[in-house]
């Protein structure tokens, strides 16, 4: 990867956390509460494990437009996750250097909904008739750092964002956020003692009066008990709809991940540990409670 390719990487990584930290607000209330702590000594100290993103998929959109984007900056598509009951499939991409985190893209089956969740669907969709991403500069900062925030399609009513609230919560929360980001990730196991396991940390953030996301409990942890996970739960914002009308919605939140050494790596010291010493990729369980950190049942 070269460094002008790096570069362009590292300041379309900004373009998208940028807004999302001003939106989230648990953001920069966990990473003030860090640094009064003397958890990390600048925010910089924060590694990001991963980002996500939600899509729907359909013809000209969906992971298969959407992972141009970083297949072209060197990310390497990996494992494929089904959400059977969710309607949803995902895949993850490893990053071309250390320092950058992974992706995790999902996208809703939208041909298995209801039909008139389909029709909802696709009446904001079937006007999209080239995908998107084919007609950007990839290299061009501006131009993909705009495409995340850039409405694809119109805003919904309010009646149709509830019709499909009441089918599936994902499917309401794209249609109105569409490729907004969905969520960071705090690397916890870079943590000093005391911070570095999602228990301890997740006594902090209760400690701060940040609310988790209780979904399987409030740690997720994968089979092999070397990934665990928890999340905040969304905030809740104004949301004014094609029909004039405001509904508070779910907006994103923020992940907390541990990956334990691998049981040949379990006796390195410390200084010596490298990335893929660590438990990788993502695990099915743990990302479909996950998901409900925008979900009704959490945030009421």
């Amino acid at each position: 990867m070269g460094n002008s390719t790096e570069n362009t990487l590292e300041k379309v990584l900004t373009s998208l956390l940028t807004p999302y930290k001003k939106s989230v607000t648990d953001v920069t209330k966990i990473t003030n509460a860090m640094l009064a702590a003397g958890i990390i000594e600048n925010e910089k100290d924060i590694a990001n494990d991963h980002i996500a993103f939600r899509t729907l998929g359909v013809k000209h959109l969906g992971i298969a437009s959407f992972e141009k984007i970083f297949l072209h900056f060197g990310y390497e598509k990996k494992g494929f996750y089904n959400f059977e009951e969710k309607k949803l499939n995902a895949y993850w991409y490893a990053p071309p250097a250390e320092h950058f985190p992974r992706i995790f893209i999902s996208e809703l089956r939208v041909d298995d909904l209801s039909e008139q969740a389909q029709k909802i669907i696709y009446k904001y969709t079937d006007p999209i008739t080239q995908d998107p991403i084919d007609s950007l500069d990839l290299d061009n900062i501006t131009d993909v750092a705009n495409f995340f925030y850039k409405p694809l399609w119109g805003l919904p009513s309010s009646e149709e964002y509830t019709t499909l609230l009441n089918e599936t919560e994902y499917a309401a929360w794209v249609i109105y956020n569409r490729y907004y980001l969905n969520h960071y990730t705090i690397s916890i196991h870079d943590l000093p003692e005391g911070y570095n396991t999602v228990e301890d940390f997740n006594n902090f953030l209760e400690g701060i009066q940040i609310k988790l996301n209780t979904a399987g409990g409030k740690v997720k942890i994968s089979g092999d008990g070397l990934l665990k996970q928890s999340s905040t739960v969304a905030k809740m914002i104004d949301a004014t709809f094609s029909d004039n009308k405001t509904l508070k919605i779910a907006g994103s939140y923020v992940e907390f991940a541990e990956r334990k050494l691998l049981p040949e790596y379990s006796e390195t010291k410390k200084e010596d540990i490298k990335r893929n010493y660590r438990r990788d990729g993502f695990e099915t369980a743990n990302a479909d409670k996950i998901f409900e950190s925008t979900y009704t049942q959490q945030t009421k």
